[in-house]
């Protein structure tokens, strides 16, 4: 799937992930307008999801779904979550599910199971939230990854594993170091480099990702040069402040190995004085244009052209 995710980069030339982080207060005025219930909401925010999906489907590679902006809706959330997720899916974009899933060996085989895998009804093996990659947190060691890893063996799928986050308390934890001088985000990275080491592709990157912010360009050059074979999942750019210039340590010398993410400043482009006018369809399009342009002339001057 690694493979397939970097042949639709090349073929778009262009590393944007569109994050459907949709929350409702995003939503175009007249979209919320006679909403009172959650299923309500949750409906407006499928509409508007599959609309942006139709308008740039052949335009990106990829779109990621954090799980929590569905969640908070109940029920009808988690529908328009698997509703969005199967309209990408069917629209040919790689499908990040972003809900950061992990717990002992046996709670982890069900959470890879719902997102990577299949679950089984007396016999069947049916589908609940079929994504390509899944983003998953490390803090319980090997067995709560290797159920993950048996999925991505099994359906051809991948994970991008937390390593360096965005947020700006991330090194409270992540910087900590231990008496050999090496840092936690370090320690993690070798491990992800070590549980993917048997599933690397033609291009060089195996089906094991990491998450490596792009307001951290320090430790994210760091991890560049330590990671060779491991795919990078790029979120802070925009909003959280992370740059085009600061996010290019984290591509090699092909202008391949990250795919970086914008919600934001894609789902909410429309208020934006930038496009005023546009409505929320062609302010998206516009602004993904507009972020493509930014990290491959980035992408340019540091030599790494796409």
């Amino acid at each position: 799937m690694t493979d397939t995710l970097i042949e639709k980069i090349i073929q778009t030339k262009n590393p944007v992930c569109v994050g459907l982080d949709t929350a409702f207060e995003y939503l175009p005025d007249a979209m919320r307008k006679n909403c009172t219930t959650l299923s309500d909401a949750a409906q407006a925010i499928t509409e508007f999801n599959l609309r942006l999906i139709e308008r740039l489907k052949d335009v990106i590679p990829s779109v990621k779904v954090q799980a929590a902006y569905y969640e908070m809706y109940g029920v009808p959330g988690m529908q328009a979550f698997s509703d969005t997720l199967q309209a990408a899916r069917k629209a040919g974009l790689i499908v990040i599910a972003d809900a950061k899933r992990n717990d002992i060996g046996a709670t982890a085989s069900c959470y890879s199971a719902a997102f990577l895998g299949e679950t089984d009804v007396n016999g069947l093996k049916l589908n609940a939230f079929s994504s390509d990659f899944l983003t998953v947190n490390a803090y319980l060691g090997a067995d709560g990854i290797e159920p993950f890893l048996k999925h991505c063996r099994q359906n051809n799928k991948g994970i991008f594993v937390l390593v360096k986050t965005s947020n700006p308390s991330s090194g409270q934890l992540q910087n900590r170091k231990f008496e050999n001088g090496e840092t936690l985000f370090e320690t993690v990275a070798d491990l992800v480099e070590e549980w993917g080491a048997d599933t690397v592709g033609k291009y060089g990157y195996s089906r094991v990702g990491a998450v490596v912010g792009a307001t951290h360009p320090n430790e994210a050059s760091i991890l560049r040069k330590r990671l060779k074979h491991t795919l990078f999942l790029i979120p802070g750019y925009g909003a959280q402040g992370g740059s085009a210039d600061g996010l290019s340590v984290c591509f090699d010398g092909r202008g391949l190995g990250g795919i970086v993410n914008n919600s934001r400043g894609i789902l909410c482009a429309y208020k934006s004085d930038a496009y005023k006018g546009l409505n929320y369809i062609d302010a998206a399009y516009a602004a993904v244009e507009d972020m493509q342009k930014d990290i491959t002339s980035a992408l340019h001057r540091a030599g790494k052209s796409l």
